[in-house]
């Protein structure tokens, strides 16, 4: 019988080994991706204090159209930048939870390069 790796859990022991070396600030806060089939969800962090500073979702009921594609991916990154300048946040360190940096992971951190956030 052959069975089949489980993809999430690898990639949870990848964003465990990544989570170690990397962490938000007050002064730099943690963006923080996760993705499903279906939708893509990015927060803005502050570890030290253990708060979500800002989020975007292609759950939002603002949030028109399929959530699973590059182009979703891409605006819920411009919506999130536009939400962090307004609290005052410009520096972030990018945390692809765990995903390899190409595709949709890829287009949210353009767009929020896009958006105004330094990275």
């Amino acid at each position: 019988m052959v069975s089949r790796k489980d993809s999430n859990k690898a990639r949870r022991v990848r964003h465990d080994r990544v989570r170690a070396k990397i962490s938000g600030t007050t002064e730099r806060p943690r963006l923080c991706v996760y993705r499903s089939l279906a939708n893509i969800r990015a927060q803005i962090i502050d570890d030290v204090k253990g708060i979500t500073l800002v989020s975007a979702s292609t759950l939002e009921k603002s949030f028109n159209g399929y959530g699973g594609n590059k182009d979703a991916a891409k605006e819920v990154g411009k919506v999130l930048a536009e939400r962090a300048l307004e609290k005052g946040i410009t520096n972030v360190v990018f945390d692809r939870g765990g995903y390899v940096y190409t595709g949709r992971v890829k287009e949210l951190a353009e767009g929020a390069r896009e958006g105004g956030l330094k990275f």
